[in-house]
């Protein structure tokens, strides 16, 4: 399955610098408002230091990591909906994302304007926030719309519902604040609505200030702890020099930073782990590969992510533990430490499990 993240924010707030840094690509990031026209997408690998021990035992032809794909899409500005700056249709090419990144401006720079004439991030924050509840409200009205005219049981249910998220949106309350049953959250689903999606607030600071909390980082932990969101600090400049050294010199970089692994890593973990998903592995001459399912997930399930075939005549799953093949190096001698398991239908899938499908179709 492919996890997908928005990159979002107001003008100058190093979106794009922190993109550049994501996919070491060179995209424009220039200090003036909507650099970024059309949307970018790159797509990164998820770090995982398991691949490299797993590489070693099987010697594969090939390696296949987990990936994000990132979206950045151009910087939003008060009025957006209302064809402010370039407008909001840009917010389009992120809702069918799984997280939204929005990167908060928390540093100081004379020479780097902000549209709105100062360093506030909860207002801004909350500016990106009015456009996304505006851009969801205009989605909510069409579909009532036409639900409106319909009096089947379904449409009446869904009607309810919709009028409930109108009423919240008008208050300007996010929709993933509001109490929602799952039935609720299945029969909106396919209209990705943007302030249902989890977001991560990453707070953007200037490179002397990394392993520091200044002011602004503070103002926005105690606003994003109230609506249960997560927030990640960094410098996207450091980042974007980070992306640009060899492994040996960026480990010595990180060294001199005082820090144990570079804030892009930490954000794709956080994206990944936010959204509850874990990795399981299969190993091969052919390949390693890492997929990625869903916590809760059944064997058949995660079967179904290599091939659907898998899924339908799923028979048993082989499986060994990440742990249990570190310890004892190599499958057979697992398998004579008794350590290799037959797993049914009803068995739910571990974070690190290598896995072997038995399936007939």
């Amino acid at each position: 399955m492919s996890l997908k993240a928005g990159i979002i924010g107001l003008p100058n707030v190093g979106k794009s610098t922190l993109f550049k840094a994501i996919t070491k690509q060179n995209v424009l990031a220039e200090n003036y408002p909507f650099a970024t026209i059309d949307p970018n997408v790159g797509v990164v690998t998820v770090p995982d230091e398991r691949i490299e021990f797993l590489v070693q035992v099987s010697n594969p032809e090939k390696t296949i990591p987990t990936t994000v794909e990132f979206t950045d899409i151009a910087g939003l500005v008060e009025g957006a909906s209302k064809g402010e700056g370039l407008g909001n249709k840009f917010l389009s090419n992120i809702r069918e994302t799984d997280a939204i990144c929005e990167v908060v401006r928390c540093f100081s720079d004379p020479n780097v304007t902000h549209v709105s004439g100062s360093v506030n991030p909860i207002r801004d924050i909350e500016v990106v926030g009015v456009e996304l509840m505006l851009s969801d409200l205009e989605i909510i009205n069409n579909r009532l719309s036409r639900v409106n005219k319909k009096s089947d049981k379904e449409s009446i249910a869904e009607k309810a519902l919709l009028e409930k998220i109108r009423i919240s949106l008008e208050a300007e309350t996010p929709i993933r604040n509001m109490e929602l049953s799952d039935e609720e959250k299945k029969l909106i689903k396919s209209f990705n609505l943007l302030t249902m999606k989890k977001i991560i607030y990453v707070c953007n600071i200037n490179e002397e200030e990394i392993g520091t909390e200044n002011e602004n980082v503070k103002k926005v932990k105690e606003y994003a702890k109230k609506e249960n969101s997560e927030v990640l600090v960094l410098s996207a400049k450091i980042e974007a020099d980070l992306s640009e050294l060899e492994d040996s010199e960026r480990i010595e970089l990180l060294k001199e930073l005082g820090i144990d692994e570079s804030g892009l890593d930490r954000l794709i973990r956080k994206v990944y782990n936010l959204l509850g998903l874990k990795t399981f592995f299969t190993i091969g001459k052919e390949e390693v590969k890492a997929w990625t399912f869903k916590d809760g997930m059944k064997a058949p399930e995660c079967a179904g992510i290599i091939h659907t075939d898998f899924q339908k005549g799923f028979i048993k799953a082989e499986v060994i533990s990440y742990d249990d093949l570190f310890q004892h190096k190599t499958e057979k001698a697992v398998q004579d430490a008794g350590k290799k398991r037959l797993e049914g239908k009803d068995y739910i899938m571990k974070d690190g499990d290598i896995c072997h499908f038995r399936f007939n179709v």
